[in-house]
């Protein structure tokens, strides 16, 4: 009786050694980034120990990082019933909570979670802990306290260290996020993550030799640790990025980086968007195209797919195909969009809108409301990211070296609606420019007044960012020079005239000797006598400037001869 007791109990303790080692294979397999390898192991799990619930929390944590909210919420109601461990399940459902921003319902779900743990069980915080820093919306704050708490219980604990060094880094502490990644590599050497994300903080802090230095420490320690090839990606394309001249060097020791990384993990769906996201910073168009087709035969209805394959067929010159994948890809209410997939329908559709190009002897045929739809798109763009305004500059720029000014302000006025542009200032004077332009031929009775308004506002930003830049006070008061009855938009052509006068004597003799600033000098000088004839000594003494460098001009002396 006592051997079959004793062997029962050897059964029972040789199942539950076989399953922990499976769970630590799972894990590990986490860390390494090959959530597939992880995802069979903890189905085998499941299937051996329907009634621990803390694979199904694993399993659900794995869905989770691959963006499948769905199959993760899946597992986890499943692991709700199970005997052992369930209250795991309560922490995969607070972080779903979380990405939804129902922040009352994931707090009531952590509490489950805790409520009866016992004194020394630090897991489910330091698992609650990942959810805040892992959330869609994170609460660093929210993360450090909870992981705070399990330190205090067990301050040497490597996960807890790990997981603190993570929530500090998210949270901008560089110094505590450094400590604690020390620690977790302390307390467990096989934690390469931790080892890794040291070199993270230096590459973070642009100090890429010595991230590059910390980085190559952890494949000497495992030359099969995935994940360190993908920060070595990164850390080169952004070295090249800094390094002009070794731009084109590190970027494709970046891109072999790279597919080091996915050769070592799984080539899952999710390791192949990330892929995806890294072509599109290194601009390799060409692999992405080839990324996004065959991603297409690994989920024919993963949508994500349709934006990395209308970003390539763009660049690769295929606008047609690019419009119809982006244009699926938006106007689909479940899809998270962002501001760089309109930017890119509105790439699209700005090149199908001049289906005939321009000739050295023609402009370009432009279809009006392709033209329209792809500004709007721009906007749109914009407003969720304002960023996107930068990418605008070079598109306005083109339209107006032709002479295409109308097209080139409507450019110029969605790029100007982020202030806090890099092109701020040349976006302003542009637009305010091209409107200008656009009316300067006009017949009086002809010109756009709402344009004109808008090209005012737009070189008074130019002036106000910059109080010495001089042609916007001289466009400004050609532009209200159009306005005509509109005293107004008179007083502001005097005080334009008078402020170019102003900034100009300012800089001194050299730029005054200038011969466009003497022509510029005599127009304002004319305009203002012109401005100022009720007051026949201010006028006269306005134009007598005027004649003194232009002794001989005729619009001069014709508005002396008017004066007396």
């Amino acid at each position: 009786m006592n051997k079959v007791k004793f062997f029962s109990i050897a059964i029972v303790a040789l199942g539950f050694s076989t399953y922990a080692q499976e769970v630590e294979l799972a894990k590990k397999a986490i860390d390494a980034e090959q959530y597939e390898k992880a995802k069979s192991i903890l189905k085998a799990g499941i299937q051996a120990k329907p009634d621990n619930g803390k694979i199904a929390f694993l399993l659900g944590n794995v869905y989770l990082q691959q963006s499948q909210q769905d199959s993760a919420k899946m597992f986890f109601q499943k692991g709700l019933t199970a005997k052992e461990f369930a209250n795991f399940n309560y922490i995969g459902l607070g972080q779903l909570d979380l990405n939804i921003g129902n922040v009352d319902a994931a707090q009531f779900n952590f509490d489950q979670a805790t409520k009866d743990i016992k004194k020394k069980d630090i897991e489910q915080f330091v698992y609650i802990g990942k959810a805040f820093t892992n959330a869609e919306k994170p609460d660093f704050k929210k993360a450090i306290a909870n992981l705070t708490k399990a330190k205090t219980i067990n301050p040497n604990d490597a996960q807890t260290q790990m997981a603190l060094g993570d929530a500090y880094y998210g949270d901008r502490n560089q110094n505590d996020a450094y400590a604690a990644y020390r620690n977790a590599f302390e307390a467990d050497p096989t934690l390469l993550k931790a080892k890794m994300q040291l070199g993270v903080l230096l590459k973070g802090a642009k100090a890429f030799a010595e991230a590059k230095s910390a980085f190559d420490g952890v494949v000497a320690i495992n030359p099969n640790y995935g994940p360190v090839y993908r920060e070595l990606a990164e850390t080169y394309y952004q070295w090249g990025a800094n390094d002009k001249t070794k731009y084109k060097e590190y970027t494709a020791k970046a891109l072999e980086y790279y597919e080091k990384y996915m050769s070592l993990t799984d080539y899952s769906l999710a390791s192949r968007f990330r892929h995806a996201e890294f072509l599109i910073l290194a601009k390799d168009y060409k692999a992405l195209e080839k990324e996004a087709e065959a991603m297409k035969k690994l989920d024919k209805v993963n949508p994500r797919i349709f934006r990395y394959l209308g970003y390539a067929l763009y660049e690769n010159g295929n606008s047609d195909a690019a419009i119809q994948a982006l244009t699926d890809y938006t106007t689909n209410p479940r899809n998270k969009v962002i501001g760089r997939d309109y930017l890119y329908l509105g790439l699209a559709q700005l090149k199908n809108s001049t289906p005939v190009p321009a000739t050295p002897e023609t402009k370009p045929v432009i279809n009006d409301v392709l033209f329209q739809t792809a500004v709007s798109n721009f906007r749109k763009a914009v407003d969720l990211d304002k960023p996107m305004a930068n990418d605008l500059n070079e598109i306005g720029k083109k339209y107006f070296e032709q002479k295409l000014y109308k097209y080139a302000a409507a450019i110029y006025e969605v790029a100007t609606s982020n202030p806090n542009s890099k092109n701020y200032l040349y976006d302003n004077f542009y637009l305010g420019y091209a409107l200008y332009f656009d009316n300067s031929d006009k017949d009086v009775a002809k010109v756009d007044v709402v344009a004109l308004k808008k090209a005012d506002k737009a070189f008074d930003n130019v002036s106000i960012a910059s109080p010495t830049t001089q042609d916007a006070y001289i466009y400004r008061a050609r532009v209200n020079s159009l306005l005509q009855n509109d005293a107004l938009a008179e007083e502001q052509m005097a005080k334009s005239y008078a402020d170019y006068i102003r900034v100009v004597t300012e800089k001194g003799a050299i730029e005054l000797d200038k011969p466009a600033n003497k022509t510029k000098f005599v127009e304002a000088y004319q305009n203002l006598a012109l401005h100022n004839k009720k007051d026949k000594v201010k006028a006269t003494e306005y134009i007598t400037k005027a004649l003194a460098i232009e002794p001989t001009n005729s619009d001069s002396l014709n508005i002396q001869k008017a004066l007396k």
